[in-house]
């Protein structure tokens, strides 16, 4: 097996890149480079000799683990000539599928064989953004590793074509043909009875610039983000795991919505004039849910000071992707799409842009768990909720106490 990590490279501390940002009200810098487990690759300057190489042998087939750790950006990654068979998302197994292009979000993991079925040569693998936010500034440049033939002379690699960076057909393609393999140990059916339906919506907003920043958008306004318009802010007093074993109030509050608090075009790009849906502010509202409830999501992506996928991760659950589309989620006609029998387990699913995706999980692991989007620009501007799990009736299903260790702030 070879992990092939793809991730993002600043020429600064990117630290400091993320408080600019936040200082400024609005985007954080783009990265400089892509890499490829830490390597730019050659077309790069002055990157030739530090390019990741993985030798193979005609005639074998090897696993390649694909890992997205970049912070802002889905990647495409494609081999030259090479066809992959995606055997596992997320670390759930998939049915086989044959692709020459793989989509992959931050954070998400995606397992591949790869057969050495070409002549013996060198070829390039190449990730470079899928960039769905129209007119937003992005790193276009492209990150290359190469996959070396045992026996092959020292001939310039073949490149890839790549897809265009707003390639949306493309990305969706990928991420809707996806499907569960039933016959492993590991399947877990979908949970057919939903005790919490819950329809939030996922996107970005605006919120007043406040006293000690300088803002760069309208009117002293700062960049936001919200679902189902509460912008989530982590609290500083207490970690919301800690408030909820040891039973603090004042914490975090019960009161997410399972619904928008208006009901609008989610997808009308106009709507960005509506101050009453653009504007949110910051609080610190989760969603309580009793243990083993099975919990169904229908995010819904708003298209509010722009629109764009959003990868978003839960931490502590996989969940089935039950189906996804674009426009506005049509509660009657969208149903009749959904997949019960083997639909892909993920932790983190890319609802599409302008789009919905529909996820279902059991609630069976007792705790506070974040939910976010894995663009990591959006998480400080409040693109986050968390689940509150409570305690199940057996000591295997309550939390344990912290270590005795735990570090106090």
């Amino acid at each position: 097996m070879n992990i092939v990590i793809a991730g993002e490279w600043w020429n600064a501390n990117v630290i400091d890149v993320e408080n600019q940002g936040l200082a400024s009200g609005g985007a954080p810098n783009i990265s400089n480079a892509f890499t490829i487990n830490g390597r730019p690759g050659d077309l790069y300057p002055c990157s030739s000799s530090k390019t990741f190489k993985i030798k193979v042998v005609q005639g074998k087939t090897y696993l390649l683990r694909i890992v997205n750790a970049a912070l802002n950006n889905q990647l495409f990654f494609k081999i030259a000539n090479h066809k992959m068979t995606v055997v596992a998302v997320d670390a759930s197994y998939t049915n086989p599928y044959v692709t020459d292009i793989v989509v992959i979000a931050p954070g998400q993991t995606t397992d591949v064989l790869l057969t050495a079925d070409q002549p013996p040569a060198s070829y390039y693998m190449a990730a470079h953004p899928y960039a769905s936010a129209a007119g937003v500034l992005v790193d276009n440049t492209t990150t290359t590793g190469i996959i070396v033939y045992d026996g092959a002379t020292s001939s310039k690699p073949i490149m890839p074509v790549l897809p265009a960076f707003n390639d949306t057909p493309t990305a969706h393609k990928f991420y809707s043909n996806l499907t569960g393999l039933v016959t492993s140990p590991f399947w877990i059916p979908v949970p057919l009875k939903v005790d919490e339906p819950m329809f939030i919506t996922v996107g970005l907003g605006l919120a007043a610039c406040g006293a000690n920043a300088t803002c760069a958008g309208p009117l002293g306004q700062r960049l936001a983000a919200s679902m189902n318009n509460a912008s989530f802010q982590f609290p500083t007093k207490l970690s919301m795991l800690q408030a909820f074993f040891n039973n603090v109030d004042g914490i975090y509050t019960t009161d997410f919505p399972n619904q928008p608090p208006l009901v609008f075009d989610y997808t009308n790009a106009n709507n960005s004039f509506n101050q009453s849906l653009v504007m949110t502010t910051k609080s610190t509202k989760v969603k309580k849910v009793k243990f083993n409830s099975t919990v169904e999501m229908v995010m819904q992506n708003t298209a509010l000071i722009g629109v764009e996928n959003h990868p978003i991760h839960l931490h502590g659950f996989n969940f089935h992707v039950l189906a996804q589309g674009f426009g506005n989620f049509d509660t009657v006609n969208d149903r009749k799409k959904f997949n019960l029998v083997n639909p892909q387990q993920r932790n983190t699913i890319a609802v599409p842009v302008g789009g919905w995706t529909v996820v279902r999980f059991q609630a069976n692991n007792p705790g506070v768990w974040l939910m976010h989007c894995h663009l990591d620009v959006h998480l400080p501007w409040g693109l986050a909720t968390s689940f509150v799990v409570e305690n199940g009736g057996t000591p295997s299903s309550t939390l344990p106490p912290p270590p005795p260790d735990l570090p106090h702030c």
